[in-house]
C-alpha cells in the first residue's frame, strides 16, 4: 500500500492535535501521502474526542459521515479517546468502521493500517491496549504540531489527578513524562524550522518529571528549553495544576524574556466546599497569596482559567461565592463549562442532579461578569505598545496574537493593513472589545 492516501480528521484538543500529527507523520514516512480529501483516501483516520459529552457527539457525528460516504476500496480508524474509553461500543453506534486504535496506542497507527489491507483478519480490527501505561513512543519521534508560525510540543501525557468529574485518567493513564532531552531535541526543531512560539502541553505541565523523580520538573524544564532554543520568541506554559505553581517557576517566569508573562490555571471554582466534592486543592488562600505574588513579580502577567458551574449539590450560596472570586481576582481569561456527568468517574455517585436550565443560567451570569471584567482589561490596554505574532492576513487587515492570548482559545489583535504571517510586530492598540483589541503597526520602532 505504499503510495495510497490517508485522511486525518482531528477533533478535541491542543493534545489531540499533537497525536494526529505524530500518527500522520508515521505514515507519511512509510510511504503514504496526506490528502486533505476524503473521497480521494484510502485509509480514513479520525482521531476522537471522548472527554465530555458535546465532544463524543461531535465525534460520533464525524465518524458516521465517514462510515455512510466510503467506498468499499476505502478503510476507516477510529482512534484516539472516544475508543479507547468506549471500545467496542463506538462500532455498535457506528457500523461501517473497520479498525479501532486507542490512544495509548497512537504510535501502532502503521500496523493497524498494514493489517487492515492485508485482508487476514476480520473487520472490524480491535487494537486497543491491555495495559493501564502509555507505550513508550517511537525512537526520534517528534511530539509537536506546527500550526503557522506557533508549535504545540508535547512534554508528556497521562494524569495521575484524583479529580472526581474527570475521565482523562480512565482514557489516557497515569502521567509519563517525556525524556528531557527529546523535548529539548523537539524544541531545536521547531527552532530550524523558524517557529515563532511554542505552547508546551500536558494533561498537567505542572506535573512534568514526577514519574521521573525529578522535583519541580517543569522549572527545570523551562531553563533548558531556554538554553536550548533561544531564537524561539515565546515560550507559553499551558495546563498548570493549583498548588504547583512554585516560587521557583514565578521567578523563572519573571526573568527570560522567551518565557511570556501568562499562566493557564485551570480553578475549576472558588467555593472551598465544591472543590472538596470534586476532589481538587480547596486552599482558596493559596489561590489569593500566588497571584498577588505572580502579579507583583511577573509584568503584565495575564492569566488564564476555567470553571465547571452546576457540579452536583452547588448551592446558590456556592455560586455566589464563585462570582466574588472572579470579580475580586479578575482573571484576564477565563473558560466556563457547564458540569458534564460522566460514567466510570468518582463523581458518577453523586449523579446528576441540577437541571440543565440552572447550568446554563450560572454559566451565563458567570460569563455576564467576566465579559464586563474582560473589556475593562482591554480598554486599559488602549495606548499601549503590544508586540503582535501575525497568523492571517486579508482584505486590508491582518490578525495576530499578543502574549496575552493562546493560540485558539483566547483573542485576537485585528491590525490595520495587511502583514506577512509570522511577523512579530510592534503595535499600537487604538481599540477594545470584550475579547479582541484592534491596533495599527508601529513604524520605526
Amino acid at each position: 500500500m505504499q503510495g495510497a492516501q490517508f485522511y486525518f480528521l482531528s477533533l478535541g484538543c491542543a493534545k489531540n492535535t499533537v497525536d494526529s500529527q505524530s500518527m500522520a507523520a508515521l505514515l507519511s514516512r512509510a510511504g503514504y501521502v496526506v490528502t486533505e480529501h476524503p473521497e480521494q483516501a484510502d485509509i480514513l483516520v479520525v482521531n476522537t474526542c471522548g472527554f465530555i459529552e458535546p465532544a463524543r457527539e461531535e465525534s460520533y457525528t464525524e465518524l458516521r459521515r465517514l462510515a455512510d460516504g466510503k467506498s468499499s476500496n476505502q478503510v476507516l480508524i477510529a482512534a484516539g479517546c472516544l475508543t479507547e474509553r468506549y471500545g467496542r461500543q463506538v462500532v455498535r453506534q457506528v457500523p461501517g468502521i473497520d479498525g479501532l486504535l486507542g490512544t495509548r496506542r497512537w504510535m501502532d497507527i502503521l500496523q493497524v493500517v498494514r493489517r487492515l489491507h492485508d485482508g487476514n483478519e476480520p473487520r472490524p480490527l480491535y487494537h486497543l491496549p491491555e495495559s493501564e501505561i502509555l507505550k513508550t513512543e517511537p525512537s526520534g519521534m517528534s511530539r509537536i504540531a506546527v500550526q503557522g508560525p506557533s508549535a504545540y510540543l508535547k512534554i508528556a501525557d497521562g494524569c495521575r489527578r484524583p479529580c472526581a468529574f474527570c475521565a482523562i485518567p480512565l482514557i489516557k493513564g497515569t502521567a509519563v513524562s517525556r525524556p528531557p532531552e527529546a523535548i529539548l531535541e523537539d524544541a531545536r526543531l521547531l527552532q530550524e524550522r523558524g517557529v515563532r512560539e511554542i505552547n508546551l502541553i500536558a494533561q498537567d505541565t505542572s506535573d512534568y518529571g514526577h514519574d521521573l523523580g525529578i522535583e519541580d520538573g517543569l522549572s527545570m524544564l523551562l531553563e533548558d528549553l531556554v538554553k536550548a532554543a533561544p531564537a524561539i520568541d515565546w515560550i507559553r506554559i499551558l495546563y498548570t495544576y493549583p498548588g504547583s505553581v512554585t516560587e521557583r517557576l514565578i521567578n523563572i517566569m519573571a526573568y527570560h524574556p522567551q518565557i511570556v508573562p501568562y499562566l493557564d490555571i485551570p480553578l475549576q471554582h472558588g467555593h472551598p466546599d465544591v472543590l472538596r466534592r470534586m476532589r481538587r486543592p480547596a486552599n482558596i488562600e493559596w489561590v489569593y497569596r500566588t497571584i498577588d505574588k505572580m502579579r507583583a513579580v511577573i509584568p503584565d502577567l495575564a492569566l488564564r482559567t476555567t470553571f465547571i458551574v452546576g457540579y452536583p449539590g452547588e448551592t446558590e450560596e456556592e455560586f455566589q461565592a464563585l462570582l466574588k472570586f472572579v470579580e475580586e481576582l479578575r482573571f484576564d481569561r477565563v473558560g466556563v463549562f457547564t458540569f458534564s456527568f460522566e460514567p466510570g468517574t468518582s463523581s458518577e455517585s453523586l449523579g446528576d442532579p441540577i437541571p440543565p436550565e440552572i447550568k446554563e443560567e450560572r454559566r451565563g451570569r458567570l460569563m455576564e461578569l467576566q465579559q464586563r471584567i474582560s473589556l475593562e482589561t482591554n480598554l486599559a490596554l488602549i495606548g499601549q505598545r503590544l508586540e503582535v505574532l501575525i497568523e492571517g492576513h486579508g482584505d486590508g487587515i491582518s490578525l495576530g496574537r499578543s502574549t496575552r492570548d493562546a493560540p485558539e482559545i483566547d483573542g485576537m489583535v485585528i491590525v490595520e493593513g495587511e502583514i506577512p504571517v509570522g511577523e512579530m510586530v510592534p503595535i499600537q492598540i487604538t481599540g477594545a472589545m470584550p475579547y479582541d483589541l484592534t491596533g495599527v503597526q508601529l513604524k520605526n520602532s
